[in-house]
């Protein structure tokens, strides 16, 4: 039988001078290997397409991390900083609503995460690495590319949700690489992990019949463990139709 096929979303970035389409291939190879699906790469090109156009060829959607911030007046901020990357708020936002429309997955990674939030309705705050009152969510400027994914905390599952049920564990060590969190979780999303500080570090959703798991981890960046491995399975399962409910887990 035919695998289902993850819709994995693209960042505008430069190639040299050239513009370009551009995913790194850890997230496709990670979502390939271990949900067991076929990919194909959406281009973040509102100009030349909508989201309502691809959802309908898509059996789920992964939103992936970026170096780019959501812009900040998309959550009604008028402050922030970027990089920014426009066509991409206006595609992820955009295919949140249309696949949910069609009861389809979306899962989110990072960016993702506080894209989906954004696009139901929820906040952002742009002080996770700065604020005394927060763990430090990022690596010190100047650590190098796998000192930054190295930097690591503990993240608390909450009872009787959807992550603990698939991890069978109370809590997780996982890296830390964003500068941007949760400041309003948008109405209708379930917290399934907090970090120490409390800020909200993965939700879930049922979305009009479509399930939804986003993180604020990179489960992709070593994908050789098995916690992150857990995350892709629970994708593979989306993608199936199978119930990913807590109550489904237990049984």
């Amino acid at each position: 039988m035919a695998r289902p096929v993850l819709g994995i979303i693209c960042c505008n970035r430069h190639v040299g001078v050239e513009p370009a389409q551009v995913v790194m291939e850890r997230y496709v190879r990670s979502a390939m290997t271990h949900a067991d699906v076929a990919a194909l790469l959406v281009p973040s090109l509102p100009d030349l397409m909508s989201a309502a156009e691809v959802a309908p060829r898509l059996d789920g959607i992964l939103l992936t991390g970026s170096p780019s911030n959501v812009e900040s007046h998309r959550y009604g901020d008028g402050e922030g900083s970027g990089p920014y990357d426009p066509g991409r708020d206006e595609i992820a936002l955009s295919l949140v609503e249309a696949m949910a429309e069609r009861r389809k997955p979306v899962f989110g990674i990072c960016r993702g995460f506080q894209e989906i939030n954004v696009a139901l309705g929820g906040t952002l705050r742009r002080d996770t690495s700065e604020n005394d009152e927060l763990i430090r969510h990022h690596a010190p400027a100047g650590a190098d590319f796998d000192a930054m994914f190295d930097h690591k905390h503990r993240v608390f599952l909450k009872g009787g949700g959807m992550l603990a049920a698939a991890f069978r564990k109370p809590e997780l060590h996982v890296n830390s690489v964003h500068y941007q969190g949760i400041g309003q979780l948008a109405p209708g999303l379930r917290v399934e992990a907090t970090a120490p500080d409390g800020l909200v570090e993965a939700y879930s959703a049922d979305l009009q019949g479509a399930p939804l798991l986003a993180v604020q981890w990179h489960p992709e960046w070593d994908a050789s463990d098995p916690d992150s491995q857990t995350f892709f399975h629970l994708l593979g399962r989306a993608l199936r139709g199978e119930p990913l409910t807590a109550k489904e887990h237990a049984a």
